[in-house]
């Protein structure tokens, strides 16, 4: 059974969520959220009659702070974390994240992310794509997924992916839409990534943002469709000169405006935009459309 833990990201519900996973080994989270969001994740794991110490396993999908921030927490407490091969380096050492990130939030880092330490490298697992992580009688395969970042796993138990962002943004009954952060965005290989997905046959996929999918193959053939749009309306707004400050405000109206053409509650826009900000796919799509055209 998996437990989904709502993390209450800056007091929004649905935004980001953590999955507790019962094994013969003791409880496996999979995703931390940020640090910012610890004493809800305290709180929600003791509705489950846990605490923080009691987790020696943790799996991340990326080392995203919305997904991977707190991780350093529960390697205090003795927990291993398991990630992708590239991400080793920066969660031994986030130094250089912490700062680049810094860079874009400024003096808003602490109340978006909270804190970031060091996790020591004995601590770190890195599986190989498709390998298998047995913990207690749970066994999790390691499916190497990128597009939305280079160090991208989804992780799959039994018939269920846990798929972090590259399966996409989708928030209770609304529509799916993709997260498009830089430095990392890549079109052919989210769209590979995806088949990679597909072909595993898995009957549900649980979003870190937000939750539970069963009709897997609408799913995608949907973010397929709202990833190819989003990108081809910032590449034709990048390449008529416009600058991302001119293109931001458009694309933030223009995606909510889909949104609430589709049915979502501005309450709904605004769980969207907390798990998904629209200015960083922005940055992310022309990042992209920038390095194709110097190709």
């Amino acid at each position: 059974m998996v437990h989904v833990l709502d993390l209450h990201f800056l007091n929004i519900d649905h935004a980001i969520a953590s999955f507790l996973v019962e094994s013969s080994a003791g409880p496996i989270l999979i995703e931390t959220g940020p640090h910012s969001t610890y004493e809800s994740m305290k709180t929600q794991l003791a509705q489950h009659n846990y605490r923080p110490e009691d987790i020696k396993h943790v799996l991340l999908t990326h080392i995203h702070f919305d997904h991977a921030g707190a991780a350093w927490a529960f390697a205090k407490h003795g927990a291993n974390i398991y990630l992708h091969p590239f991400g080793k380096t920066h969660m031994a050492d986030p130094t250089r994240l912490y700062n680049s990130a810094k860079m874009i939030y400024g003096s808003d880092m602490e109340r978006l992310w909270g804190a970031m330490e060091k996790i020591p490298e004995g601590q770190l697992i890195t599986p190989d794509h498709l390998e298998d992580v047995s913990i207690g009688d749970q066994t999790f395969t390691a499916i190497h997924s990128p597009g939305h970042a280079k160090h991208h796993i989804s992780w799959q138990l039994n018939d269920i992916i846990f798929t972090g962002d590259v399966a996409g943004v989708k928030i209770e009954n609304g529509p799916v839409v993709p997260p498009c952060p830089p430095p990392d965005i890549n079109l052919e290989d989210w769209n590979q990534s995806l088949d990679i997905l597909m072909e595993r046959k898995a009957q549900t996929l649980y979003l870190t943002h937000y939750g539970k999918v069963d009709q897997i193959g609408d799913h995608i053939h949907n973010l397929r469709n709202i990833l190819n749009d989003w990108a081809g309306w910032i590449k034709e707004k990048w390449e008529s000169g416009l600058s991302a400050d001119e293109i931001t405000p458009q694309f933030s109206a223009y995606t909510a405006n889909q949104l609430l053409e589709l049915g979502v509650s501005e309450h709904g826009v605004r769980q969207y935009e907390a798990a998904n900000p629209s200015w960083m796919s922005v940055a992310g799509l022309i990042r992209y459309w920038k390095k194709k055209h110097q190709e």
